[in-house]
């Protein structure tokens, strides 16, 4: 299904429904004497986000919380977005139902699976970690779940969707989305059923886990590189990663390809032991071979579809550098410790830059960030001066001290 079909759902199918179902809501919890949301402990918590791969990283830090409070974390995503909670394997798998968005009759049927599933497993309390997604509030809504929690408008005028939380709270659009998403957490625990939670989330308390990587996994990724580099040793030589690419859900993230293509071509003529590797799904294969075809250097390799998902940690493991679009794999990485660098434009590193060993490159110019939690992440932008105003001098001068400091990653 195309975004802005489901924007359109979302507003004009999401937003009477969320009313319908409320005022049913509203009628039973009277006729039961408003049995939702009275205290009763919390076991078994149902996560909610479904189109963000990354955003299923920054929430790990607050479902390791809920689980070190005895609980027991279940989770709901897109179906072709599930493979990020592989990466640190917080959720069992059997605890993971996922929804196929490819359209509204699939979507539809596998909601009402969802339903059946939340009941059968016993869901008590539901997380909403959407910025104020109607469908998502529906799900949690029609879970059956005591303790519906998310993001509440509180005095904000728009994103109307439902009035059915027992723990609302108050989205802090100065906060970053890893401690939004912790508040979130905190509140489920607390017993203060207000939109206001009176707390500091400090840095310390969003830290992530490391993935786990067996030294089979990266002598696999060694295999594959070498299937592009035949002579590769990674007791000489250093991989850097580039990802040209950023989601459709966003295109304006997408730095420019010749400014990649500079910045690959001098780091090559710089670094006599680096080989650039140039990453991307599949479906990104001819975008990325384009790139590699621009770039024309011997050492300059195209992996788009190379790798599958779960092997992408390894290959980060292996690696001494990432230079990215503002998309998913710097979220992915950062359950490593490779250093990467990431390209802002229409969004801000504050509210969404990877955990971790990051850094972002950003012009922070009046109109960043452009798209938000109160416009559905959606921009009209279509001259993105914001990653123009980067240059590929801009690039390099940030990236070149970790090169220049950085020891060759090996295998063992």
């Amino acid at each position: 299904m195309k975004v802005n079909t489901m924007r359109t759902i979302n507003h004009y199918v999401g937003i009477p429904l969320c009313l319908l179902v409320s005022a049913l809501l509203k009628i039973k919890d009277t006729l039961l004497r408003g049995k939702r949301g009275k205290a009763g402990k919390v076991n078994k918590v149902l996560f909610v986000e479904l189109s963000e791969m990354g955003s299923a990283i920054l929430a790990d830090p607050a479902m390791r919380w809920i689980k070190k409070q005895g609980c027991e974390l279940h989770f709901v995503i897109f179906k072709n977005n599930a493979a990020s909670l592989d990466l640190l394997k917080t959720v069992p798998a059997d605890n993971i139902f996922t929804l196929r968005p490819d359209n509204l009759f699939t979507l539809s049927t596998d909601t009402l699976k969802l339903m059946l599933w939340c009941r059968k497993k016993g869901i008590d309390t539901v997380i909403d970690l959407e910025l104020f997604s109607r469908v998502t509030s529906l799900i949690s809504m029609l879970s059956g779940a005591s303790h519906p929690i998310g993001f509440d408008r509180v005095h904000e005028e728009g994103l109307y969707r439902g009035k059915h939380l027992t723990h609302p709270v108050m989205y802090n659009p100065h906060l970053h989305i890893s401690k939004n998403f912790m508040v979130l957490a905190h509140s489920a625990m607390g017993c203060d059923h207000q939109p206001y939670q009176r707390e500091t989330i400090s840095s310390n308390d969003i830290q992530l886990a490391r993935a786990e990587i067996t030294e089979t996994e990266k002598q696999a990724a060694i295999k594959k590189i070498r299937s592009l580099a035949p002579d590769y040793s990674p007791d000489k030589q250093r991989l850097v990663l580039i990802n040209p690419n950023a989601s459709d859900l966003l295109p304006q993230r997408r730095w420019m390809e010749d400014r990649f293509a500079e910045v690959i071509r001098t780091l090559i003529n710089e670094y006599p032991d680096i080989l650039v590797i140039i990453t991307g799904a599949p479906s990104e294969k001819a975008s990325a071979e384009q790139l590699n075809n621009k770039v024309n250097q011997s050492r300059c390799f195209n992996s788009a579809g190379l790798f599958q998902f779960s092997e992408l940690v390894p290959l980060y493991s292996i690696s001494s550098l990432m230079l990215s679009n503002d998309s998913g794999p710097p979220h992915f990485a950062s359950v490593t410790d490779l250093p990467s660098f990431v390209i802002f434009g229409p969004e801000t590193p504050r509210l969404y830059g990877a955990l971790s060993n990051s850094t972002p490159i950003y012009a922070g110019m009046a109109c960043s960030p452009c798209v938000s939690a109160g416009n559905h992440r959606k921009t009209s932008c279509t001259d993105n001066q914001c990653l123009k105003a980067i240059t590929s001098d801009d690039v390099l001068k940030v990236i070149r001290p970790t090169l220049n400091n950085k020891v060759i990653a090996k295998a063992s």
